[in-house]
């Protein structure tokens, strides 16, 4: 094409393709390039600002490593992650949310009853819920990975100072469905700013605070993958998270419990808890995998 123009760049882009191209990478690019090119069109781009966005991503991907994907917390804090979450979640099932960017793979399996708080000062919390299918049956041999922040604010892949596996544990749930641990309660936090993404909140005016939560990716044969959140319903930052990960159904209440009303059996600190505690109940619903 000899005479591309504003109006007609979009086809002659797609024009190019190969004929042998996959049709969803054909509908996905074409796609792309339309609105790629509709936005610069409609906000008459300068060639300051579009230099400007591609400096931004080359500094995301100097920033970025094996610990810190600012790719990641870009898509995140511009709601993407959580928009393609919800395009493709089930209303049968328990919601999803974002995964984020301080996920470990591959966290020691633990016991059920499990304590994940070990060595850490903070109010102790008691999680148990049921795995089940939407039709309300139990799912055993499900696998809860679990991650948190530590009391510090602060995942351990940003932390020197802890375990690169500290807060994190792979339960399995019983015959019953049922799966249960104890922690330290986590607490609100702020995503990274010391970055390009840091730069967008600061330039929009947005805070950079997430609600307290507990991370969740549960797996079971036959089933769709989860990848979730569970949060508290007195978080000061429940209604305006800086990821938009909070859905109505993720939000819990945290029930204060004597210490007297510790389970005497079950789990790892049954026996030890000398102080009032708080307790969640967070059941999880899985769908079918087609």
């Amino acid at each position: 094409m000899r005479n591309v123009t504003t109006d007609n760049i979009t086809e002659t882009f797609v024009s190019y393709f190969g004929e042998d191209t996959d049709p969803r990478i054909l509908e996905i690019m074409r796609s792309l390039a339309k609105h790629l090119h509709e936005f610069a069109k409609e906000t008459e781009l300068t060639h300051e600002e579009w230099n400007k966005g591609l400096e931004f991503l080359r500094w995301a991907g100097r920033i970025t490593d094996d610990k810190r994907d600012e790719f990641v917390l870009l898509s995140d804090v511009l709601g993407l992650s959580s928009l393609v979450d919800m395009v493709h979640s089930s209303p049968e099932a328990t919601s999803s949310s974002v995964l984020g960017p301080f996920h470990i793979s591959n966290a020691p399996p633990r016991d059920k009853g499990a304590d994940l708080g070990a060595g850490y000062e903070g109010e102790i919390i008691l999680v148990e819920g049921v795995i089940k299918d939407t039709q309300g049956q139990p799912i055993a041999g499900a696998t809860i990975d679990i991650w948190q922040t530590a009391p510090n604010g602060l995942y351990s892949s940003q932390d020197p100072d802890q375990d690169i596996y500290s807060f994190h544990a792979l339960f399995t749930s019983d015959e019953n469905g049922r799966y249960g641990f104890t922690t330290v309660r986590p607490v609100s936090y702020t995503v990274p700013t010391d970055g390009p993404v840091g730069d967008i909140l600061k330039a929009t005016g947005r805070h950079p605070w997430r609600p307290s939560h507990l991370h969740y990716i549960v797996k079971a044969d036959g089933y769709r993958d989860l990848v979730t959140e569970v949060f508290p319903d007195d978080d000061p930052y429940l209604d305006q998270d800086t990821v938009f990960g909070v859905r109505s159904d993720l939000v819990m209440t945290y029930i204060k419990q004597s210490a007297e009303s510790f389970p005497d059996t079950g789990y790892e600190l049954s026996g030890k808890v000398n102080e009032p505690y708080s307790k969640v109940d967070f059941d999880i619903v899985l769908v079918k995998a087609h």
